[in-house]
């Protein structure tokens, strides 16, 4: 993520002259102003400026179509009524209900809030990605030339005989990052070989590898073996580390051109394993066999645990987190809050896509939300998540 050094437009519409009497979308000179004339713009929070001048203005009314906005905006309807839809995926605005297009502002104390918390976390990721990326910089520099503690791999070949050695020589635990795209064919048959001599697996996926046909078909058959799987939205590498000794580390993600650093014990080696236990505590558990987020079936690592619960008891969330739902509420948003489609939520959960939109539409009743951040915020409020 790139710090922006001037607001973005959301499409590439220009702002359109208004009526007497509108407030400004842009300066006499033509410059843009802040969408706010309190000098605070939402753009940090993921907010397009035309959308949160459509935002600002519905905040001065009940209720408005894209019609009457437009009207008032000085602006096309198809633009406004897009930054409605985008509004509304962010939690800002709510439809009404009734067969025309009708809004209404969501307070901004809480939906605003709400979006700083989501890019707060965002922003956590990506320092810890650039606290890993600054170790491999400065061991390049320290190492280079000094014993092999990074080597590098060229092409797919070199990169699929190295990840079958690494699986060979692991002896007590793997670590694993998988995202497509794939130089390799996307089974790998060592995998259940190392899991039925022991190897404890954890393996941490990108929505995208569970889209692909019989990808979660194959989790859930590692699972039963013993892999603990879950799943993160917006993984950005792949990584497999053997026995927190020596890791293999893909160095971009273009097929055509691949490349692999192999980093043996090193900062930089502690760097990636801190990072994964990053991922692996905000990541989401595929199934049954992604571990128990509270800490009892392993010891906060991924090591085996004295198997004792947690001091909430029983319960599957400590003390205080309200409202526990159904074991089918709560799954149901974890898997929305892990970033996987309709049609591959169905499938993990054995239900027809219909089905399982009737049954998301019940969980929003249920938690008063509209979408999908909606319902991940109030489910991670009651403990859920």
């Amino acid at each position: 993520m790139r710090p922006r050094s001037r607001p973005v437009r959301t499409d590439d519409e220009p702002a359109t002259p208004r009526p007497a009497g509108a407030r400004g979308f842009e300066r006499p000179d033509g410059t843009a102003r802040p969408a706010g004339g309190d000098g605070y713009s939402l753009t940090p929070v993921g907010v397009g400026e035309f959308d949160e001048h459509v935002y600002r203005t519905l905040l001065t009314r009940t209720d408005a179509t894209p019609a009457d906005l437009a009207e008032q905006l000085g602006s096309p309807p198809a633009r406004v009524d897009r930054a409605f839809a985008r509004l509304r995926s962010l939690g800002l605005v709510t439809r009404m209900s009734g067969r025309h297009p009708r809004y209404t502002a969501v307070d901004p104390e809480a939906a605003v809030e709400s979006l700083v918390r989501a890019r707060s976390t965002e922003l956590e990721q990506v320092r810890s990605s650039v606290l890993a990326l600054s170790a491999m910089f400065h061991a390049v520099r320290r190492q280079e030339g000094a014993g092999g503690t990074i080597e590098v791999l060229n092409g797919p070949e070199e990169l699929g005989r190295w990840f079958v050695r690494l699986q060979h020589q692991v002896r007590d635990e793997m670590l694993a990052l998988d995202r497509p795209p794939y130089a390799l064919a996307a089974a790998n048959p060592v995998e259940p070989l190392t899991l039925d001599a022991g190897v404890r697996w954890r393996a941490i996926y990108a929505p995208e590898s569970l889209e692909i046909p019989g990808a979660l078909q194959e989790i859930e058959s590692l699972g039963a073996r013993g892999e603990q799987s879950r799943v993160l939205a917006g993984l950005p590498m792949k990584l497999a580390i053997a026995d927190r000794r020596i890791a293999l580390l893909p160095l971009h993600l273009d097929v055509a051109h691949a490349q692999a650093a192999v980093i043996r014990e090193s900062t930089l080696l502690d760097a990636l394993v801190a990072l994964f236990e990053f991922y692996w505590k905000r990541a989401v558990p595929i199934g049954d066999s992604g571990g128990d987020r509270s800490g009892r079936s392993d010891s906060g690592d991924g090591r085996p645990g004295d198997g004792r619960p947690s001091d909430g008891g029983p319960g599957d969330g400590g003390p205080g987190d309200g409202d526990e739902g159904t074991a089918d509420d709560r799954e149901l948003a974890r898997l929305l809050a892990s970033g996987l489609t309709d049609s591959a939520i169905a499938r993990q959960l054995g239900l027809s896509t219909r089905t399982m939109r009737r049954r998301t539409r019940r969980l929003f009743d249920e938690l008063a939300a509209s979408n999908r951040f909606q319902a991940g915020v109030q489910a991670a409020r009651r403990g859920w998540l």
